[in-house]
């Protein structure tokens, strides 16, 4: 088995509102800090998983992205980097 490192970001779909983002984005405006036009929030999360290959570690971060780490209706995920990290013996 290979021990592979992964990073998700999930973002909030376009269609969808994001009050989070609107109240940093006003808070930002509140400091001083003007022209800011679009201010998105999301989630970067980060893994290290067991697999055979990178195949197989691929197929296991989509099964867990698209039922468990991203609300599906609201959100969309993208898989960042997957990188072999080392060898499990």
């Amino acid at each position: 088995m290979s021990l592979f490192q992964a990073k998700v970001q999930i973002q909030l779909r376009p269609s969808v509102l994001d009050p989070a983002g609107e109240a940093t984005r006003s808070a930002a405006s509140r400091l001083g800090i003007d022209g800011i036009t679009k201010l998105r929030i999301g989630k970067s999360i980060q893994l290290e998983i067991e697999a055979i290959n990178e195949k197989e570690a691929k197929s296991k971060i989509e099964i867990l992205s698209d039922r468990l780490l991203a609300n599906p209706v609201i959100e969309n995920w993208s898989l960042e980097n997957l990188s072999s990290s080392s060898s499990i013996e």
